[in-house]
């Protein structure tokens, strides 16, 4: 068959969509000699003209996610015959000689796609890509970019397979000048013992089977936790842990870790292995967890008195604040991620966490407010904030995205009042971890008249970066953290003295070149007692204070549950939620069923109320990452369209919204649209209408302190605590992230970036550094490890260092 038989032949929707994409990319960009051109010339020369509803569908294609009206033509022409070669025909005519090329080169067709599987040592494993083209195909096969010897046929067979040919593979076809890549297929093998071996050689390829339990452990306070589970399977089967039948968010590799455990880490563990295919539960284990003065570190941390009289917290509570997309200064990456990965650890700290993004100055104050609602009289309450921020008169302030240019006081947070209206709480502990920047605002010259705190020994703040100093956060392509985050984050779950840890985040962060003069972690404490992050939580009945301190925490936690709508033509449409903020949600939508006489059928969801400023152009994506959502891809279902809402504080309303089913029956030319109206409520932290302008006024705006007892700031050492002493605190920041336990985990292949590093700091001094976050897939476009330990968000350092 020849190249042109070929194209006589290939429907213009079996073209491969990348291409289709290209070309119609072409014509969206070439005016006279566009897509309007092209329906002129079906008319004239076409076997079939298009309606004039069909040319009010194209143009109206620019309104919608897509924004191509050439695709949708191009989807036109192939419902009603046309193939690839009359395509090619009509560009020749417009004089898109690219376009023409292109299809051309289309000759290849894959199909049969290799499957990723997982499997046993030992075992025979075999890859297949299978593909048609003229005049012979011929298949090269790659893990990841190394050629694999002998892998030059439609199957890779490896028998038998070991431990170390776990990774992910690729087959390219070459056909003449022109080659197509296969999907990527990810193979995981894994060693185990010949019983275990002999349970699963029985097993289908295509079945789940768990050949590797978790056991039981007994574990002691400050140990580590371990727990593994390996299954066999083809799809690739994913992992999903869950403690006393709850859902750990941080729990879905095959192995889940805790570096140092406490009692709240008791309980029943068990792990849920599932595909697109089936679902299994591993057996249950019990953790238990002694304190015992073994488990030491050393006699001057963990003696008998220290396990005996250990600090009790009677709730433990964070609110995490990261401003990024400020409307009059520049805008800040890290916060983002900075806020996400708190939230996890602080999670495994037992916190009741809540999480929120870019506020504006009377959504931070209400947010805020909130937050004092959970703090209770031995509360231990933790606020994380990152963004810009300065200090002025030993007074810090929070910087809220709204905020003019310049900004003084009054647009800004105080820390200081916060922390007053905290320790009216009679908390057990505040930490302050602030990670912003403390230099002077020349524009802001108010000095304010304070009234003195309480002297309490129950206060830790810890600084990312000195007085007068900025902090700073790496730019990047791709995720990263500030640098503040970079090193508190390897050190969080230590069961030390929230001090002596914090001390060792100082150390470390000493060591990085980039930061060597620039930015030093300063620590400032009135503790005097050995109080960590790590203490249980010990709650005295079930007050009243308790009760609706747990009310107020869920409030902000309620997401929509998953619903299905059936429509007229038989259609199944299913709809679920996700949280990736507090105040960001994630709407995904996937067809379930469909009626074989329908040909066509796309669904989505559209007509958001205006609070939420939503751009149509980045909704109903493909990919989550598409939206705006790097952080929770992974966890998402598959095979869905995504809408990424954020600013949910905003909601004045519950929530409504249409979801829209478009499909065309077998032999007509007219697409028929159904809608049904959905109202979810209000969702995530919407319930707590913390966007109203004059809500509550416990935040002040200032505050009124002459002295702190936290005025010393330490040196590194933690043998005794320093002196009280009359000097102003500085405060510098707070972060706040809810977590679901309704976030579904799924698969996906995330892929590599392309990273590239300067540093910057703002002449306002409230710059950090940041990262360029970067949707683009590189050219090798290869895949990372998800179903193992490897799916760290790691922030990477250059040796180069630009300031301006």
């Amino acid at each position: 068959m020849s190249d042109t038989q070929q194209l006589r032949s290939l429907n213009i929707n079996q073209v491969s969509e990348p291409v289709r994409r290209k070309v119609a990319e072409l014509l969206d960009e070439s005016g006279d000699r566009g897509w309007r051109r092209l329906a002129e010339l079906l008319g004239v020369g076409g076997r079939c003209r298009l309606s004039p509803l069909e040319l009010e569908h194209c143009s109206l294609k620019v309104l919608e996610s897509e924004g191509s009206p050439s695709l949708y033509l191009l989807r036109l022409m192939g419902e009603k015959g046309y193939t690839a070669m009359d395509l090619v025909e009509f560009l020749q005519t417009l004089g898109h000689n690219d376009g023409v090329q292109l299809l051309k080169a289309t000759g290849i067709r894959i199909v049969v796609q290799p499957g990723s599987m997982a499997v046993l040592s030992g075992q025979r494993v075999k890859l297949c890509c299978l593909a048609v083209g003229h005049p012979i195909v011929q298949y090269q096969w790659f893990k990841v970019k190394h050629e694999v010897p002998h892998g030059n046929g439609p199957e890779l067979v490896l028998n038998p397979v070991h431990v170390e040919d776990s990774g992910f593979y690729i087959c390219r076809v070459n056909c003449g000048t022109s080659f197509e890549f296969s999907q990527w297929a990810q193979l995981d093998v894994c060693s185990v013992s010949a019983a275990g071996y002999g349970s699963v050689a029985g097993a289908q390829e295509n079945q789940i089977h768990i050949c590797v339990q978790p056991q039981s452990q007994k574990l002691i306070v400050g140990d580590q936790l371990v727990l593994e589970c390996f299954a066999t399977g083809k799809p690739l089967p994913r992992y999903q842990w869950y403690k006393n039948q709850c859902l750990l968010k941080a729990g879905n590799t095959k192995h889940y870790k805790i570096p140092y455990v406490t009692k709240a880490n008791e309980g029943v563990y068990l792990c849920r292995v599932y595909n697109e295919h089936e679902r299994k539960d591993s057996q249950e284990v019990e953790v238990s967890i002694e304190e015992h003065p073994t488990n030491a570190r050393g006699p001057a941390e963990n003696s008998e008195d220290d396990v005996n009289n250990r600090p009790v917290a009677t709730d433990k509570v964070a609110l995490l604040i990261g401003n990024m997309s400020y409307w009059n200064h520049p805008q800040l990456k890290a916060p983002m991620v900075d806020v996400y990965e708190m939230t996890n650890l602080l999670r495994q700290l037992d916190f009741k966490v809540v999480s929120l993004l870019d506020l504006t100055e009377p959504e931070m104050r209400n947010a805020v407010d909130e937050f004092l609602l959970l703090l209770d009289k031995g509360v231990y309450g933790l606020l994380y904030y990152a963004g810009h921020g300065y200090e002025n008169y030993g007074n810090s302030f929070m910087v809220p995205v709204d905020a003019p240019n310049p900004y003084r006081s009054a647009n800004c947070l105080c820390v200081q009042s916060i922390l007053k209206l905290m320790q009216e709480k009679e908390t057990g502990l505040n930490v302050f971890l602030l990670d912003m920047c403390r230099k002077r605002n020349e524009y802001d010259n108010t000095i304010l008249i304070m009234e003195a705190l309480r002297v309490t020994a129950n206060i830790v703040f810890g600084y990312a970066t000195c007085q007068g100093a900025e902090a700073f956060e790496i730019q990047q392509s791709g995720l990263a953290n500030g640098i503040f985050m970079k090193f508190l984050k390897e050190r969080l779950l230590e069961d030390k003295k929230i001090t002596v840890l914090l001390d060792g985040v100082a150390e470390d962060m000493g060591k990085c070149h980039l930061t060597r003069g620039k930015q030093a972690l300063e620590i400032r404490s009135s503790l005097s007692e050995k109080r960590a992050l790590t203490d249980p939580i010990q709650q005295a009945g079930c007050s009243a204070e308790s009760l609706t301190r747990n009310l107020q925490w869920a409030k902000a936690h309620e997401l929509p549950e998953s619903m299905c709508f059936e429509f007229d033509c038989g259609a199944q449409i299913q709809l679920g939620f996700a949280a990736e903020f507090s105040n960001v949600m994630i709407i995904y939508t996937r067809i379930v069923q469909k009626p074989p006489e329908i040909v066509l059928c796309e669904a989505y969801v559209t007509d958001f109320p205006l609070d939420l400023d939503i751009d149509p152009k980045v909704t109903n994506k493909g990919t989550p990452e598409e939206t705006g959502s790097y952080l929770v891809s992974k966890e998402l279902p598959k095979h869905c369209l995504y809408t990424r809402l954020s600013s949910l504080q905003k909601l004045q309303e519950p929530l409504a919204f249409s979801v829209c089913l478009r499909y065309q029956y077998q032999g007509m030319e007219e697409t028929v649209e159904e809608s049904k109206e959905v109202d979810v409520g209000k969702p995530l932290i919407a319930n707590l209408d913390i966007s109203s302008q004059f809500k509550r006024s416990g935040c002040l705006q200032t505050c009124q302190m002459t002295h702190s007892p936290c005025g010393s700031c330490l040196a590194g050492t933690d043998a005794t605590e320093p002196q009280l002493r009359p000097q102003n605190m500085q405060y510098s920041g707070s972060h706040l992230n809810v977590y679901n336990p309704s976030l579904a985990s799924a698969s996906g292949f995330p892929q590599s970036e392309h990273f590239q590093y300067s540093v910057y700091s703002n002449a306002l001094g409230t710059g950090q550094w940041s990262p360029y976050y970067s949707s683009y897939r590189s050219s090798t476009n290869i895949p990372v490890e998800n179903t193992d330990d490897t799916s760290e968000l790691v922030a990477n350092f250059s040796d180069r260092v630009n300031f301006q």
